[in-house]
């Protein structure tokens, strides 16, 4: 299943928005950011992966495997109506999904995303 387009982040000003108003925490392979806004429609969502984080392959890779991570536990936000930024930092083209997966969920429960039971990677 694709994650269709009017969940994707395109233009510049969103990314500077949720950069300079949102909050944010790193971890090892990701930084995540967010922002709420009550004007969406849903979550809005936007990857970065630079050069620093790999090649080419390794970089599309990357943002196949945050695009499953957002299917897989954005349905769990306690407030959908946000933007979500993940970054990925150097060094994760070499990390497992599994270590991902882990990493992305630790900074989602610190920014306060997910609900009192919060699902387990």
């Amino acid at each position: 299943m694709r994650l269709p387009r009017k969940h994707s982040m395109t233009r510049r000003d969103e990314f500077a928005r949720v950069r300079t108003t949102g909050q944010a925490k790193a971890g090892r392979f990701v930084v995540l950011s967010t922002l709420e806004d009550s004007t969406l429609d849903g979550i809005r969502t936007g990857f970065i992966t630079t050069r620093k984080s790999g090649k080419a392959h390794d970089r599309n890779l990357l943002r196949r495997r945050f695009r499953a991570m957002v299917r897989l536990f954005a349905p769990s936000f306690v407030e959908p109506k946000r933007f979500l930024v993940t970054i990925a930092r150097p060094g994760a083209a070499a990390a497992t999904y599994a270590e991902l997966e882990a990493d992305w969920v630790r900074q989602a429960k610190r920014l306060g995303l997910f609900g009192p039971n919060p699902p387990r990677p």
